[in-house]
C-alpha cells in the first residue's frame, strides 16, 4: 500500500513539474513574439532577429540587450552583494 501511495505522490509532483516548465515555456515565447512585433520584424526566425540587429545603431541595440538579459537571466544567483559573504 505504501509504494502505491509514493508512486502517487511523485506522479502528481511529476505532472507539477511539466506544467512548470510548460508556463515557462509560453512566457518565453509570448515575450519573443512581443520583441518581434515590437521592432517589426516580418521574419519570426533567428535569421529575421539577426538582420533587424544589423540595421539598429548601438542605443537600440544596448536597449534590446538590456531586454534579453532582464527577461532570461538567471534568478538563482544574482551579481549584486546579495550572493556575496
Amino acid at each position: 500500500m505504501k509504494n502505491s501511495a509514493l508512486k502517487g505522490a511523485l506522479g502528481a509532483l511529476a505532472v507539477v513539474g511539466v506544467a512548470l516548465i510548460a508556463k515557462k515555456a509560453v512566457q518565453r515565447k509570448r515575450f519573443i513574439r512581443g520583441i518581434f512585433d515590437e521592432y517589426g520584424i516580418k521574419e519570426k526566425s533567428p535569421f529575421g532577429l539577426a538582420d533587424k540587429i544589423r540595421e539598429m545603431n548601438d542605443d537600440q541595440y544596448q536597449e534590446l540587450k538590456g531586454k534579453f538579459k532582464k527577461e532570461f537571466s538567471s534568478r538563482c544567483c544574482r551579481k549584486d552583494n546579495t550572493c556575496e559573504a
